[in-house]
């Protein structure tokens, strides 16, 4: 198949066997069509093959009408997710624009649903905040020239990353815990792939290593779910009972921690400070109160929307960081360690 420099409507339709028509309604999701299922995988192939994008005057025309935008999250039930698309939706919301959800599972029926939205423009552009790396929506976003932007992890390359310092909220942790002279310190990270974790990580082995500390461990197999907390914190006090302070990535994380203390005779604070690197609204109300880390993730999902938003309207990509300025709010799970 010989591909032009720059493939038009007509070269699709031509090598598709359609009208041209046909053609543009499939690329551009018209609604109330019916066409064979056969026939618009084989205009979509096509368009893929010789990388089609329409003319920007249209793609213009058509994103005006739409005023959609596509965030996909990785957990639904993951308190820090529904902060960040709080974020997204209001600051969408105040320049005009809508937001769609959807949890990012590992499930092809439901890549297919939302590379089908991609395809036929029904959304804008796309905010992604899974934690899968080499996701498949990368290919198919850059081939289509679909505007998106990656939120809370960093991809190599891609110019499109919004991010905020998460090596400063373990550095904050572990500062707070030394100056009430702790030492002898672990963290319980999230999965060793997912990018927030690994600064987390990177940041506490910096401080530990900054301040000396005796003893600084790190586990990072597991989630960020209260049932990983749970088994995390068995591994870490069974392995180093020396310990006297944990640091969790979140505040589900913390509450397994609770658990697997309460499991083992362990008390919280005399015997083990806890502190979780996000604030969340139960942290009083847990027995001890949790002392934890306000983090800005409601800024993090507005930042998301204003670099899609400027991508639509002819930006070039960038990279965003969210100053963090991390501040602890000391509560009940925290305590100098017994001499």
């Amino acid at each position: 198949m010989k591909v032009a420099t720059r493939a038009r409507l007509e070269d699709v339709a031509r090598e598709a066997g359609v009208a041209k028509s046909t053609a543009s309604r499939i690329l551009n999701g018209a609604p109330g069509m019916t066409v064979r299922p056969a026939t618009r995988e084989r205009v979509l192939e096509v368009a893929r093959e010789l990388r089609y994008e329409p003319h920007a005057a249209a793609r213009g025309l058509r994103r005006a009408e739409t005023g959609a935008l596509g965030m996909l999250i990785p957990d639904l039930e993951i308190p820090v997710y529904s902060q960040m698309v709080r974020g997204a939706v209001t600051r969408a919301f105040e320049r005009g624009s809508a937001v769609l959800v959807a949890e990012d599972r590992d499930s092809q029926s439901r890549e297919e649903m939302y590379a089908g939205l991609v395809r036929t423009g029904r959304i804008d552009g796309l905010m992604i905040a899974s934690i899968r790396p080499r996701h498949p929506f990368r290919t198919l976003l850059v081939d289509r020239g679909v505007p998106h932007v990656f939120v809370n992890r960093s991809v190599p390359g891609s110019d499109r990353n919004v991010t905020m310092d998460d090596e400063a909220l373990a550095q904050c942790a572990v500062r707070y815990l030394y100056d009430l002279g702790h030492t002898r310190i672990g963290f319980l990270g999230g999965p060793r792939l997912n990018d927030p974790s690994t600064r987390r990580v990177r940041g506490f082995r910096a401080s530990a290593d900054a301040l000396q500390l005796e003893k600084a461990v790190v586990i990072d197999k597991g989630d960020f779910r209260e049932r990983s907390g749970v088994l995390q914190a068995h591994g870490l006090l069974r392995d180093h009972p020396d310990l006297t302070a944990v640091i969790t990535g979140g505040p589900p994380q913390a509450m397994g921690v609770y658990r697997a203390a309460w499991e083992l005779g362990v008390v919280i604070p005399e015997q083990l400070s806890v502190v979780s690197c996000d604030d969340p609204p139960a942290a009083d109300y847990l027995q001890p109160s949790l002392t934890a880390i306000r983090t800005p993730f409601a800024a993090v999902g507005a930042a998301a929307v204003d670099a899609l938003l400027d991508q639509l309207s002819g930006a070039a990509p960038r990279d965003v960081v969210i100053p963090t300025n991390p501040r602890i709010r000391p509560r009940g799970s925290t305590a100098p360690p017994r001499r």
